[in-house]
């Protein structure tokens, strides 16, 4: 169950990598790709805003990082559940006010992460 879990937050915290890389550093080239129904003329006005969103992210992937070096159990299982947390809420915030699909993506692996470490 161990390997489990480690493979699932290594999983989450290179996802949040991925997007704090898109957010910080692609958002005018590869942002248009994957929000198609957000007006093109926005990415340049909106290229702050996203940078910001992407640190955020990097700052989830680390936090998630950091669990691996941790060696006390407990201390451990409480920084995996409190950065998965915050990855779970932000992605059912997500899926409510911007895309379905970001439940499934961001929330959900976080969510299955959580009960594993429960379990």
């Amino acid at each position: 169950m161990e390997i489990i879990i480690k493979i699932l937050i290594g999983l989450i915290a290179a996802f949040h990598i991925y997007i704090m890389w898109f957010e910080m550093f692609a958002w005018e080239k590869r942002g248009p790709k994957v929000f198609r129904n957000f007006p093109r003329d926005l990415f340049p006005k909106t290229k702050a805003l996203a940078a910001n969103q992407g640190l955020y992210n990097g700052f989830l992937a680390a936090g998630l990082i950091w669990t691996f070096f941790i060696q006390d159990i407990p201390w451990k299982e409480n920084i995996s559940l409190f950065f998965l947390s915050c990855v779970a809420v932000a992605g059912i915030y997500g899926a409510a006010t911007a895309d379905k699909k970001i439940f499934f993506v961001q929330a959900l692996p976080a969510l299955i992460a959580i009960v594993l470490i429960l379990v």
